[in-house]
């Protein structure tokens, strides 16, 4: 290993907030970068496997790209409509940039992360450290072997070949550009190493196909970058993960912390619903195909959440590693052993948005039927609903359902539809309506519950009925502060001493209050909640008001598809 360009010496990977991280993706797996220019983290070869760098939770592996000279200072920014990333450092002599991304169109067995180092003005010199780390960097480098300014190895299972430099630091002329390119595979690389030009030539073209130019929506530009946020995240299988981390910690040492490196079935209808909202564009029938095909395979035992390739979660664990600050080492997530009923009714609610745009596919008309079925079959039944707590009869999985058959009915099996949902709608109105006339969590829970602002937005109920005022009122007064809302009380302490803010809660309340006419305060606070994001413009789940930093498990997909969502209803002067 002579020669090897993997020193540590003058590397600086130790974490960051989470603001400060940008997301490159091509939707099978996706890599963290942080303001030195580290590649803290990727899985490969899908979201899903071992990190090869897992900095960010403590692990093994390293690859950075940053100015030699250690006085820089950091920013960044994304090309539009992409999630190809522009690391910008200012040193004492000149401004020096790194283009990155993960390469289109993706393979599921290999990834390709492209970085080419721009220097404008002045010649640079970089500092470059590349030791990949399968296992979360538990598997050591074998096999190493150089050929010029390419070099290959293993690591674990995997193949690696890096290509672009032959020792570590690398000279850029002024005006002039220099490439690297990362290969790590499942399988042996059986042909030479891709050409950047034509790698880069190709990326840009896929976004380009990719993601529509939003001009119809309120804020064009965040609207486009949301959707570029989850392209990146939705695999060619068309399953989304949630979010492309593992364990970072909603609040520091409670115990917070999950592994969203999966499709959940609820998020991804959520997302699909986002943009059949706009145009029915490739993610929704992503989404209509991925949540069709696990219906059709699972029937009534649908599981809340699957791999990207359809296949089951494995078992929660740990690694003994560090953690992210405050968070664990936890992968594997418990949701597999979970019953939600929600995600029936978001499923009918996902495929009758396609049918609405004439996109229901065969296999969906089918999986249709059987989430019919299924909420008939078990809609008495107790369940760990939206927030995924302990079991019970929650109001809000009741009326996604009733939401769900009310949109069903109006295309097809209109009368058991409608019959089943004012059966449902009766006995949650007699058994879970406050004194005061709102929704309350549960049967034995009267408290105010931010989930139950959904009913009146998907149809379960009118917007301008009783109930969903008073529902919508009660979660302003009860869960919001100064424009954020909370999902609901843990306790009897000050809100956000339990946990941050929720995003998604924050552009549900402002849906709302744009379907019952109160444009002018659904659009403060659709302001006021997508502005809580760092540099890169990505959400996490939680925001913490008091400290403004984002926690959670980053970029969270069902966030970014609210904000598109919101910006494309709120675009118009009326509720669609």
């Amino acid at each position: 290993m002579s020669g090897y360009p993997s020193a540590v010496d003058g590397l600086d990977c130790t974490p960051h907030v989470l603001r400060e991280y940008a997301l490159v993706a091509d939707g099978e797996r996706g890599a963290l970068i942080d303001p030195q220019g580290c590649v803290a983290w990727m899985c490969a070869p899908r979201w899903h496997d071992d990190a090869v760098f897992g900095a960010l939770i403590g692990g093994g592996g390293h690859y950075q790209v940053a100015p030699a000279d250690p006085w820089h200072v950091w920013g960044g920014y994304y090309e539009p409509g992409t999630l190809i990333w522009h690391s910008r450092w200012s040193t004492r002599d000149t401004i020096v940039e790194c283009r990155e991304a993960l390469a289109l169109p993706a393979d599921p067995h290999r990834a390709v992360l492209l970085r080419r180092v721009l220097a404008s003005d002045d010649p640079v010199d970089m500092r470059v450290r590349c030791r990949p780390g399968a296992g979360f960097g538990q598997a050591e480098v074998r096999d190493v072997r150089r050929d010029g300014a390419v070099w290959t190895m293993r690591s674990g299972p995997l193949w690696i070949r890096w290509s672009g430099a032959a020792d570590g630091q690398v000279r850029v002329d002024a005006g002039r550009h220099h490439d690297f390119v990362l290969e790590v595979s499942d399988r042996p690389f059986d042909g030479p190493p891709p050409d950047p030009e034509l790698c880069w030539q190709e990326t840009e073209h896929g976004w380009r196909q990719a993601v529509p130019d939003c001009v119809n929506t309120l804020v064009p530009h965040d609207t486009r970058h949301a959707y570029a946020v989850l392209t990146g995240l939705t695999a060619g299988s068309g399953g989304m993960v949630a979010a492309a981390t593992t364990s970072l910690p909603e609040r520091a040492k409670l115990g917070g912390d999950y592994d969203y490196r999966y499709a959940w079935i609820r998020d991804q209808c959520y997302v699909g619903e986002a943009v059949a909202a706009h145009q029915p564009h490739r993610l929704m029938d992503d989404a209509v195909r991925f949540v069709a095909e696990r219906l059709i395979e699972d029937g009534p035992d649908l599981k809340p959440a699957y791999t990207v390739t359809g296949g089951q979660i494995p078992d929660q664990r740990e690694l003994d590693l560090p953690g992210y600050p405050g968070g664990t080492d936890r992968i594997g997530n418990r949701v597999r052993h979970q019953f939600q009923l929600d995600a029936f009714g978001e499923a009918l609610l996902l495929f009758a948005a396609a049918a609405e745009h004439d996109h229901l596919t065969p296999d969906a008309e089918r999986a249709l039927k059987i989430a019919v079925d299924s909420i008939e079959r078990e809609w008495r039944r107790t369940e760990a609903g939206v927030w995924e707590l302990e079991e019970r009869s929650w109001t809000h999985s009741n009326l996604a359902c009733v939401a769900g058959l009310r949109r069903t009915a109006r295309f097809t099996m209109t009368n058991r539809c409608t019959t089943l949902a004012d059966a449902i709608l009766a006995e949650t109105t007699r058994t879970s309506l406050h004194p005061s006339g709102r929704w309350q969590r549960s049967t034995k829970d009267d408290s105010v519950d931010a989930s139950l602002l959904l009913p009146a937005i998907r149809g379960a109920v009118p917007a301008d009925d009783p109930r969903s005022v008073a529902t919508v009122r009660a979660v302003r007064e009860d869960l919001g502060r100064d424009g954020y809302v909370y999902r609901f009380r843990h306790d009897d302490r000050e809100l956000g001493a339990a946990e941050g803010a929720f995003l998604v809660c924050g552009f549900w309340l402002a849906l709302a209050e744009h379907h019952q006419g109160d444009h002018i305060e659904a659009a403060r606070r659709f302001e006021r909640n997508r502005a809580s994001c760092g540099p890169p413009g990505l959400f996490t789940e939680e925001y913490d008001v008091r400290q403004r930093q984002l926690r959670g498990n980053i970029p969270q997909a069902f966030v970014h598809g609210m904000l598109l969502e919101c910006s494309a209803r709120l675009a118009h002067d009326r509720p669609t």
